[in-house]
């Protein structure tokens, strides 16, 4: 059996500034405070989201 893919995502910059669907993003990742880690399953709608925000976030696999 296939181990799945998971994602860290880190929230590096506030969402301070921009728009409240970037920030409403931001908060369906999970992330609440700059600095936070958290971890996801690579998935297409994952992928998606942190394309609108990836000026606010770090990923790695």
């Amino acid at each position: 059996m296939a181990k799945t893919k998971t994602l860290k995502i880190t929230l590096v910059k506030s969402p301070i500034g921009y728009s409240q669907r970037q920030k409403g993003t931001v908060i369906a990742l999970g992330l609440k405070k700059v600095n936070q880690t958290v971890e996801h399953t690579d998935s297409a709608v994952i992928r998606g989201m942190i394309a609108k925000v990836s000026h606010l976030v770090v990923v790695e696999e």
